[in-house]
């Protein structure tokens, strides 16, 4: 291989070669027959055929000379400018194809070539970040869907051997069969929730825009809850502002009324209160969710809304922690904005603001 790389090597460079000797033979050609014609009338000179030989050779030899140093001056040039960077280029593309995303390649000086090559190791310096940010979150993710997945199936495991005792009594039969129905419900939820966030993260799913009343959709997830703050006695406050429509896709605000309901009646303690509000600016709808919750430190506040994260690990098995990951990731798909003030024994307060147009 090396030995076939030389022969390449020495034929490109006699190509290079025998390209300058035709172009400077053409040049010094057309450029001494042009100085002797003129020089022979101007002088009123008779040329001799063994003049014209003797300047013929040493054209000749001029021309050789002159196309070796051109072509020994391109190959430095070519070394420099085009060799050199495109090599260093191709060592950290086979860098990352064996997974090492963690390689740069440094730009070249404005002397040793031009921009077009700093362009392009820009580029690839961008494109080797974004693959070793990508690479960190798939390792990250299918390390905490194995943890999670984990959990669930480890409950069902333990409820399912405790099924095969004879001599359970009907209380405990029916306990453990919830253990195992709870299992497989969560690890269902947790399927669901990660397909979506794939199919919006790989944009699978496009927002269909359609205009409808906000305030009916709000009293709509709402009321899907009425059984979770009855049971546990939670107080309701609503204050929905009547005949606000926006233009948005309402499957997916569906989806984040629903989680941000959710949350709320799960961190709510019994008796405590949930406040659902919903006002209108010039351009956007203001929907506020708030709890008199368990609240969270501005440290949590600042990761709820990555996937797999659950600031309160004690109600860790009423979620899965993708929840509010793909609450701000359909929010970010409609062009909303969403935010969170809380205090730790205070509750929580979600702000989401959508565009009315």
């Amino acid at each position: 291989m090396k030995s076939e790389g030389k022969v390449r090597a020495v034929l490109k460079w006699l190509n290079n070669y025998l390209t300058f000797f035709a172009l400077v033979a053409f040049v010094t050609t057309c450029c001494m027959m042009l100085f002797v014609s003129t020089l022979s009338d101007t002088l009123k000179l008779t040329l001799t055929g063994e003049n014209l030989s003797a300047a013929a050779k040493l054209t000749f030899f001029n021309v050789i000379i002159l196309s070796l140093v051109f072509s020994v001056i391109d190959a430095i040039r070519r070394k420099v400018t085009v060799e050199k960077p495109a090599k260093r280029i191709a060592e950290a593309a086979e860098k990352i194809m064996q997974g090492d995303f963690s390689v740069r390649v440094q730009e070249q000086g404005s002397f040793a070539t031009d921009d077009s090559f700093n362009q392009i190791i820009e580029c690839f310096n961008k494109m080797a970040e974004e693959l070793g940010s990508v690479e960190t979150l798939r390792t990250d993710f299918i390390a905490n869907v194995s943890h999670e997945m984990k959990t669930p199936l480890s409950v069902m495991q333990n409820y399912g051997t405790l099924l095969q005792s004879p001599d359970l009594t009907e209380e405990k039969r029916m306990e453990y069969a919830k253990g195992v129905t709870d299992g497989s419900r969560r690890m269902a939820d947790m399927m669901t929730n990660i397909l979506k966030l794939s199919r919006l993260e790989n944009q699978k799913i496009y927002p269909k825009k359609e205009e409808f009343d906000l305030g009916e959709q709000l009293c709509e997830c709402l009321l899907q809850y009425e059984s979770v703050w009855e049971k546990a006695n939670i107080e309701i406050d609503t204050d929905i502002a009547e005949n606000i429509s926006v233009k948005a896709d309402a499957e997916l605000l569906s989806l984040v009324w629903n989680n941000l309901f959710s949350n709320a009646f799960k961190f709510t303690p019994p008796c405590g209160s949930v406040r659902v509000s919903m006002s209108a600016t010039e351009h956007h709808a203001v929907v506020k969710v708030a709890d008199t919750g368990c609240g969270m430190t501005p440290e949590v506040g600042a990761h709820i809304f990555e996937k797999f994260y659950q600031g309160d690990t004690s109600r860790a098995s009423q979620g899965n922690g993708l929840g509010l990951a793909l609450v701000k990731k359909v929010v970010d798909i409609i062009q909303g904005e969403i935010s969170v003030e809380s205090a730790v024994s205070k509750g929580s307060t979600f702000t989401v603001r959508i565009r009315r147009g």
